[in-house]
């Protein structure tokens, strides 16, 4: 049975990583190494703190607000 072929994606040039994966974050290269850092834990079998992980990719995600002074 021959293999399953799958589109290309399109990578980002700085990181290697598919540009869909970094992009929209604050901070894209700090993004690539948190995924590049988990992917090789990972792949030498060490425990990954999930917890960690979801924290650290939705505050790339989040737009820092400005809290709102009272008037006085």
């Amino acid at each position: 049975m021959p293999r399953r072929k799958f589109k290309r994606v399109p990578k980002d040039k700085n990181t290697g990583l598919p540009s869909k994966y970094v992009r929209g974050a604050r901070s894209p290269s700090k993004q690539a190494a948190e995924i590049k850092r988990t992917a090789a834990a990972y792949r030498r079998g060490e425990k990954i703190d999930l917890k960690k992980v979801n924290e650290a990719r939705g505050n790339q995600g989040k737009k820092k607000t400005r809290k709102k002074t009272r008037r006085r």
